[in-house]
């Protein structure tokens, strides 16, 4: 699991959240919604409002030309509004009379008898002003004309639209902000679960995701990956169990097999016997892979020993016959020697698996004050480009084999406080470098360095000196 990986769910992009997509979606459907909605009300009201204007201006003509054909008719009733304009027209739509106030505005002089400009005009503009007319016969007298400004109209109309217009623009962003902050509070249940899914280690015991109270959609997703939870506890246990079963049953057998194999093969020098020794040897390091893999990798502790690097080439040439060894091997190193020596003869083998019998595999050892760095290079075809890090996933193999040794070999390099990589350096072939952090040994207080740092005991191999228990992190200076 990368660093920060619990917080995941805080850091994901906007084009990948569910609830940004939710919100998208539902302000797109109100925005359709309100667009058919809208555009049909002020559709509808405009309509109205030039229904009404047309109505009034057909009512006034009406009034005038009815106080031309019957004047009694008009006394006692409110005469109608004087704004607008009229004028009384022959049946050749000649003016016979204009009112004061069109005579005015209309820019030009409009006499009896001449030919009214705007008699066939339903829509025309005096003096910039929108006028709409009607007209109405008015019995022998001729016919009425009347105007009115179309003013009002045209700004409420402007009004109008731009209040539709100004509506389509806020509303699907407040929409969308609501929806933004409604989905987080709606799924924030999910986005803690997510992140606590995040911080699982599958090595140690699965814990289930907490529930939120609400049972709703959230509530039966995240109890249905509980209960796949518990089924795939359920089944590593029994998976760990049973490989720790076959481990130990072939444990033993081995290893009396690969003993009695190698004495043979040293009485009577027998290639095949030799060979056999060497495939029974790989079986026994199979096993102890497999046994690290069925105890997982916490329940892994290591007894720290500083032992001379010449112990570790020693033990790694009899493993690995054929490794070239190069750089500096005179100094020592802090470590787990069985399972430092684990992890590399894992990288030889693999190595030369890899070269073939006629390629090279070398094994070159940098030290530095801070680090010893362990180079494993064959001259075989390289890394498979395509697998990337899964190559130190377990049962993950690009070169036919069980797919352990990578794994458990990070494993072991990551307990030390190290590291390792695996690349494809120029000139071909593959290169691991497996990293254990320098060590220094010494005492805080004044007296020799070494004193409390090693407890005296019997050499290992070649003058290794022993640490029966872990050596406490104020006695290593990493």
């Amino acid at each position: 699991m990368t660093p920060g990986a619990g917080l995941y769910s805080a850091r994901v992009a906007w084009r990948h959240s569910l609830r940004f997509r939710l919100a998208l979606v539902y302000t797109l459907a109100g925005l359709a919604i309100i667009a058919v909605i809208g555009v049909g009300m002020v559709l509808y009201l405009l309509g109205q409002m030039d229904s009404q204007f047309q109505h009034r201006l057909d009512e006034r003509a009406e009034v005038i030309a009815e106080g031309f054909t019957n004047p009694q008719s008009s006394l006692g009733k409110t005469p109608p509004p004087t704004s607008g304009y009229t004028a009384l027209l022959d049946n050749d739509g000649n003016i016979q009379a204009v009112s004061p106030a069109l005579q005015a505005s209309a820019g030009q002089a409009l006499r009896r008898g001449q030919p009214f400009p705007y008699f066939n005009l339903k829509r025309f503009d005096i003096q910039s002003t929108p006028m709409r007319a009607a007209t109405r016969r008015a019995g022998d007298f001729g016919t009425v004309w009347v105007a009115l400004p179309e003013e009002d109209v045209r700004v409420a109309r402007n009004s109008a639209v731009s209040a539709l217009l100004l509506a389509l623009l806020v509303t699907p962003l407040l929409m969308l902000l609501l929806g933004w902050w409604v989905g987080r509070r709606a799924l924030a249940g999910l986005g803690q679960a997510a992140d606590l899914a995040d911080r699982i280690d599958p090595t140690r015991s699965l814990a289930t995701l907490p529930l939120p109270r609400r049972e709703d959609e959230v509530h039966r997703l995240l109890a249905a990956i509980n209960r796949l939870l518990v089924r795939i506890e359920a089944g590593q246990a029994r998976e760990k169990q049973l490989l720790g079963q076959i481990v130990h049953e072939l444990g033993a057998p081995l290893t009396v097999l690969r003993a009695s194999l190698t004495r043979a093969g040293d009485r009577t020098g027998d290639p095949e016997v030799l060979r056999a020794a060497l495939v029974a040897d790989e079986l026994t390091f199979t096993t102890q892979d497999l046994m690290q893999m069925a105890r997982g990798q916490l329940e892994m502790r290591l007894a720290w020993h500083y032992i001379p690097a010449r112990t570790l080439q020693g033990r790694l040439d009899r493993l690995v016959p054929g490794t070239v060894f190069a750089g500096d091997w005179s100094g020592g190193v802090l470590c787990d020697p069985d399972r430092l020596t684990q992890a590399l003869r894992n990288l030889l083998a693999n190595a030369r698996r890899a070269a073939g019998p006629q390629g090279a595999v070398t094994l070159t050892l940098a030290e530095t004050p801070e680090e010893v760095r362990f180079t494993v290079r064959d001259t075989g075809p390289g890394l498979p480009t395509e697998l990337g890090e899964r190559i130190f996933d377990p049962f993950v193999s690009g070169a036919g084999s069980s797919g352990l040794g990578l794994s458990v070999s990070r494993q072991i390099a990551v307990m030390h406080g190290g590291s390792l990589s695996g690349s494809n350096p120029p000139g071909g072939g593959a290169q691991f470098v497996l990293t254990v952090p320098g060590a220094s040994l010494g005492d805080e207080d004044d007296g020799e360095p070494g004193d409390d740092a090693l407890e005296e005991g019997g050499p290992l191999e070649e003058g290794a000196v022993e640490e029966t228990r872990e050596v406490s992190a104020s006695t290593l200076r990493r």
